[in-house]
């Protein structure tokens, strides 16, 4: 269907009533921070690492080219500005509203899921041996064979959570849903043939991409945990996109179902007041009718009463 302008739903006029409705998905939100905090809390599993595993673990550690605090204004702070923009150009808090609450969705569950897959897997880092001995010297157990770390145990709980990557699964849920959010802002899939809309689209994905890139130059993860993280981001986002969002390639594709939901009650209750004010019109001329109809049948009684004094005093001369 066309964009309809049916006046302006500001966060001010309409803010407060889409919130309730969603107050609980807000409740959802805290308890999934709550549950990225637990599972980052948690101790992963330390899988087995002997002495010949080593020779894959042995590069260098060193510090991250994009840090960790980076990662939320990547994934989180970047996106909400384009959607903030969108608003203050179209004033519709239904668009703002749930597309903050699908992209925060998609960061939140995502990191969830990967923390819980971090402490499940505990794959050790690239960098693992220099985490583990940060003197140069490995000890292993004389029975299994296993590593006996003596660095930092802040840095060896680090060094077992390589799969998957959190920066690219964090980075792809976020820029993908944005990518998403952008492709049916700008109708890529107009069948118009306008290459340069896809430009725009694949930005975000490569910035996200790079972020990937980054954790391999860096010794901090294998290619196969990038890999598996870009996955998860994407595929998260996509899910949380569609929550709120129709197809990208869809007619509607440019606004939230919540948005073509409040115009459809609001032509429903316009058609439901015009027939009601239809049923009150008739109402009105049937009671009008039934009036007249009562003052007849009083006017024609009351002619009644009137002669009939008369037709008596007729009876009586003729009976005289």
């Amino acid at each position: 269907m066309p964009e309809i302008q049916l006046g302006c739903h500001t966060v001010r006029s309409h803010g407060i009533k889409v919130a309730r409705v969603h107050m609980h998905d807000w409740l959802i939100l805290f308890l999934l921070v709550v549950m990225v905090i637990i599972l980052n809390v948690i101790e992963p599993f330390h899988r087995f690492v002997g002495e010949e595993m080593m020779t894959d673990l042995r590069y260098p550690l060193q510090d991250n080219t994009v840090p960790i605090w980076a990662v939320p204004i990547i994934a989180i702070l970047l996106p909400f500005v384009v959607i903030l923009i969108y608003y203050f150009i179209r004033k519709d808090v239904y668009d703002l509203h749930h597309a903050l609450l699908g992209l925060l969705y998609s960061v939140l569950i995502t990191a969830v899921i990967t923390e819980a897959i971090k402490n499940a897997v505990g794959r050790p880092r690239p960098d693992f041996f220099w985490r583990c001995f940060p003197d140069g010297k490995g000890v292993f157990d004389p029975v299994t064979l296993d590593v006996n770390c003596t660095g930092d145990k802040t840095v060896i709980k680090e060094g077992y959570k390589s799969f998957p990557s959190g920066h690219t699964s964090g980075c792809f849920a976020g820029l993908g849903f944005l990518a998403l959010y952008l492709s049916g802002k700008i109708r890529v899939f107009d069948r118009q043939g306008h290459v340069a809309k896809l430009c725009i689209v694949f930005l975000p994905l490569l910035a996200a991409a790079l972020v990937g890139i980054s954790r391999v130059d860096d010794y901090w993860h294998h290619w196969q945990d990038v890999f598996a993280g870009a996955l998860l981001g994407t595929i998260v986002a996509s899910f949380c996109y569609l929550q709120f969002f129709p197809p990208p390639y869809d007619i509607d594709g440019w606004g939230p179902h919540a948005y073509f939901q409040m115009l459809a009650e609001s032509r429903n209750g316009l058609q439901s007041s015009t027939s009601t004010n239809h049923l009150m019109v008739q109402h009105s001329e049937l009671e009008s009718v039934h009036i007249d109809s009562q003052r007849g049948m009083e006017t024609s009684s009351g002619n009644i009463r009137d002669t009939s004094p008369i037709l008596h005093e007729v009876q009586n001369n003729r009976r005289h």
